[in-house]
């Protein structure tokens, strides 16, 4: 675990943090970023949030593309910061604005641009993605300027909540894409960051019944705090799986505990019982398989936590039943703007109570350590300081 003393990073003009490979991070300088282009904005990074991303690339080098001593990356993606620079065409932000960052931006050109599905263009330009992405663990940080939120000022959102944007973008996101409407009762299982951000905005959106399913009771605890429990009319709920039951048996126990769907009938009977939706936001075999078995006939699915590239799923669950899957891949158009709105004008609880610890610059890797060991909920890490 590499931590140089801060007087090595302190005479660096660009000090970042690169990645070499598994457990070995390294700080180093970079060019401090130039006006190029007339839309860049350079932004000084304020805050960098970990992501359990950034906990597989910190202990196995990468996902689908691994990081190497001959090409080390930058990491960090969730961030927000200060304007500093401006090219001659920005109007909307200025220099000292507060900015929330959304850490990729696309070509603009192909087919999966031009049809507003931007998040899937093949030359996406994402930070703290190799094998050219480098990310915001840096001093300075460019982007073009419509990747660049600006926080209102009349926000209670200050720039280590705005970090939150980005996982909170996912959850809008999330719920847009698997069409959560009115009434829509709904199973999100995982209590981290995204998996709370997911059933708050689902609840924004209007489900009426939320059940949060988690392995970690801390957790669980957690959420209902953060949810607020309403025991009188059942519409939050929370569920930890049992670990000597099969994923049918404990999503039977979670239709039959929260009386999701109908309340006469079971899955094995008319299908009328179960989650209108389920949300997966871990990745996790267990979870996947849970999640499909305990949808109605008819429910929707959708993956938005990652996990193992192959898993065993049942989907013969998914014909007989006429289910519904989807996946979710970070966010669209519209999805940050929607986010910082739900953020300003309190319509989901506030971001700021998520946030567990924040670190120094200088122990950006103990931060990484921090998520890896499932400490709390999200740890932030400060930007470089003066």
């Amino acid at each position: 675990m590499a931590t140089p003393g801060s007087s090595s990073i302190s005479s660096m003009q660009n000090p970042s943090l690169f990645l070499y490979g598994p457990g070995d991070a390294k700080y180093g300088e970079r060019p401090i970023p130039q006006i190029e282009e007339p839309d860049d904005v350079i932004v000084r990074v304020a805050y960098t949030g970990v992501c359990g991303s950034d906990v597989h690339f910190w202990v196995h080098g990468g996902m689908k593309r691994h990081v190497s001593p001959d090409n080390p990356l930058v990491m960090g993606h969730e961030a927000s910061g200060i304007v500093h620079q401006v090219g001659p065409s920005v109007t909307d932000i200025k220099p000292g604005d507060h900015v929330a960052l959304e850490p990729g931006y696309s070509c603009r050109n192909c087919a999966r641009c031009k049809a507003g599905r931007y998040n899937l263009c093949p030359k996406m330009r994402f930070a703290g993605d190799p094998p050219v992405g480098h990310g915001t663990l840096t001093k300075f940080f460019k982007l073009p300027a419509d990747y660049c939120y600006k926080i209102p000022a009349e926000s209670s959102i200050g720039l280590e909540e705005a970090v939150l944007i980005e996982p909170l973008a996912v959850a809008v996101h999330t719920a847009r894409q698997v069409g959560v409407t009115p009434g829509d009762q709904v199973v999100v299982f995982g209590a981290g960051t995204i998996g709370l951000l997911c059933a708050a905005v689902a609840r924004e959106f209007g489900a009426s019944k939320i059940v949060a399913v988690d392995i970690n009771g801390e957790k669980l605890r957690f959420a209902e705090k953060f949810l607020g429990s309403s025991n009188s009319s059942n519409s939050l709920g929370t569920y930890k799986p049992d670990s000597t039951l099969s994923s049918e048996e404990n999503a039977q126990r979670i239709v039959e505990t929260y009386n999701l769907g109908s309340t006469t009938a079971s899955p094995a009977d008319d299908g009328l019982a179960g989650a209108d939706i389920v949300i997966d936001a871990t990745g996790a075999e267990p979870c996947i398989q849970t999640g499909i078995h305990v949808l109605r006939t008819g429910g929707t699915f959708i993956q938005t936590g990652l996990g193992k590239h192959t898993v065993a799923f049942p989907i013969t669950t998914v014909a007989n039943r006429e289910l519904t899957v989807k996946g979710c891949f970070r966010y669209g158009p519209g999805d940050y703007k929607l986010a910082i709105a739900l953020a300003s004008e309190g319509r989901i609880p506030p971001l700021k109570t998520l946030i567990t610890k924040v670190l120094p610059f200088e122990q950006a890797t103990e931060a990484w350590e921090t998520t890896r060991r499932g400490e709390g909920i999200k740890t932030l890490i400060r930007g470089v300081q003066d």
